[in-house]
């Protein structure tokens, strides 16, 4: 099974570590991608301060992530697993996980980013700032900076296995499950139903909505489950107590949509 993570805005601070060493990074067939985004974001983030600003979409009191940008060769390294933080990184609690649940952690969660294209959450990476919805002045929009080598590198990691799709729209965007992949992929929508004046009410609720995903994958990880496919995938989450409705897709080489319906916010 392969999951595919968002990336938090926010991140914890670099430390003390060894700085990046970009050679070791996870997925090496997006080697190139990540050098070209790394040396234009720290060349734009070294000149003209309001115009890196402005570029990354950056408020007046993010300025400072600016600055972390430039230091990204040289400031310490940590695994990505602790560099995320956020919501869903909160509800997953990679760090009290088991050996044997972080073990398959490491195996089994990508994390996309708009500088990195994808890491593991082993990969030692710095914090940095630059989201997928970036639009660079010499690359351009990193989503499509990142679609050609996704294409190969993706369906390699995915191997014949399950892909377990969380990212959000942006980050969906970099690459999209096509053919036989597509049709071993299931996306996740988080549902939240109430009733309003006796009638059953559902809405998407962002915070709980990366919530559930971290709750969901930590899960799947702490039981050890292993699902082939999106039916056995429904059937892994409905025995660990989840409310799942799912369907499968009308036409081959279409992504299953499952929706994880919940009734209380935590």
């Amino acid at each position: 099974m392969l999951v595919l993570l968002p990336p938090s805005e926010g991140k914890a601070p670099s430390g003390r570590g060894a700085p990046l060493k970009a050679e070791s990074l996870s997925l090496p067939g997006l080697a190139e991608a990540r050098q070209a985004v790394l040396d234009e974001l720290v060349e734009l983030c070294a000149g003209d301060e309001e115009k890196a600003r402005e570029v990354l979409g950056l408020s007046e009191g993010l300025r400072g992530e600016i600055a972390k940008n430039t230091d990204l060769r040289t400031a310490g390294a940590r695994p990505a697993g602790e560099i995320y933080t956020g919501v869903l990184y909160d509800a997953l609690d990679l760090a009290s996980l088991d050996t044997a649940a972080k073990r398959r952690a490491s195996r089994s969660l990508l994390v996309f980013s708009g500088l990195w294209g994808a890491v593991r959450v082993t990969d030692r990476i710095p914090s940095y700032r630059c989201s997928m919805g970036v639009k660079l002045p010499g690359l351009g929009a990193l989503g499509a900076h990142w679609r050609t080598p996704m294409a190969i590198a993706l369906p390699e990691a995915a191997g014949d296995g399950l892909v377990l799709d969380l990212r959000s729209s942006a980050y969906a965007a970099a690459w999209k499950p096509k053919g036989e992949v597509a049709g071993r992929t299931a996306t996740v929508r988080v549902l939240h139903a109430q009733l309003v004046n006796g009638v059953e009410k559902r809405s998407v609720v962002s915070h709980f909505n990366k919530a559930t995903k971290g709750k969901i994958v930590r899960s799947l990880l702490t039981a050890g489950a292993a699902p082939k496919d999106p039916a056995a995938l429904v059937e892994a989450l409905r025995d660990l107590g989840y409310v799942v409705e799912a369907e499968a897709p009308g036409r081959a080489g279409r992504p299953w949509a499952l929706d994880v319906v919940v009734t209380e916010i935590h």
